[in-house]
């Protein structure tokens, strides 16, 4: 599933494409995806104006020139690209918004494990998907002293914390696993141990490591590509993940040699670790 640097790459790539443009026509291709479509959503989106495009957690907002927002989630296997006008549609091509200067961007999703839906403006704060978020890690309001409160008599894993939308939005498996190696903290080590000491640690590494994948365009795994079809690079960054039974790379760190990278399963999802770096 695309995580906070691919969902925002996605949604800069998009913006450069679509704002300002108006959607001469929107094609809905099937009754519903993870959720239905909103009734009429074809007749509602036609002849508006996009007037900007951003994320919000794991979420590509499209503001329209109205009272409406479009709301879409990538799901497993989702994407949004661009194409010329006439280019022979994919049996996946789920919506396509044709836009009044002959480009198309279409959202193609194989598995169908992502949605795309309305919302009024004036009820987004308040819509399901956000009304119980924690603070986006990329800006100003994740700051140590936030996180050391929020996991403060916790017996959950940090792993498992922070990957807890309630906590902190948009942080998946992937980043977590590269955040919480760079601050040397284990992804078994129960939340609540995490004091404000070692918060200042992690919260830069979670900003860091968020900020040099969405740089390169975040990591293509499996699905993942940009709308302009190119694939990100980060994957090649990784320093833990998808590294089982690989040398730690953090060799500075050790006294007897690089420690080897582990894989556990926490909550059913893989944790990828260094036992000789994290503590």
């Amino acid at each position: 599933m695309p995580e906070l640097p691919e969902v925002e790459t996605v949604c800069r790539g998009l913006s450069h494409l679509m704002e300002g443009r108006v959607l001469k026509r929107v094609d809905v291709r099937r009754k519903d995806l993870r959720i239905p479509f909103p009734p009429q959503m074809s007749a509602k989106l036609t002849g508006r104006r996009v007037m900007r495009i951003y994320r919000r957690a794991k979420y590509i907002i499209i503001d329209l020139d109205n009272d409406q927002n479009v709301i879409a989630h990538l799901g497993m296997s989702g994407r949004m690209t661009t194409v010329n006008q006439g280019d022979p549609l994919d049996a996946h091509d789920h919506v396509v918004f044709h836009l009044d200067n002959n480009v198309e961007v279409r959202f193609n999703d194989p598995r169908r494990f992502g949605l795309m839906t309305l919302c009024a403006k004036t009820e987004l704060d308040s819509h399901k998907f956000f009304k119980d978020q924690g603070p986006d890690p990329v800006t100003g309001d994740l700051t140590p002293e936030f996180l050391a409160a929020a996991l403060k008599g916790r017996s959950t894993s940090i792993k498992a914390a922070l990957l807890d939308q309630r906590i902190i939005v948009g942080l998946g498996n992937i980043y977590v696993c590269e955040a919480l190696f760079r601050s040397g903290i284990s992804p078994k080590r129960k939340s609540g141990t995490i004091n404000l000491e070692r918060a200042k640690k992690l919260v830069p590494e979670i900003k860091a490591v968020l900020f040099e994948a969405i740089k390169v365009g975040g990591s293509s795994l499996r699905d993942h590509v940009q709308p302009n079809g190119e694939l990100g690079y980060f994957q090649h960054n990784w320093r833990v993940y998808g590294r089982e039974d690989e040398p730690c790379r953090n060799i500075k760190t050790h006294t007897s040699g690089a420690g080897t990278i582990q894989r556990i399963v926490q909550g059913g999802r893989s944790t990828f670790f260094c036992p000789q770096c994290q503590k």
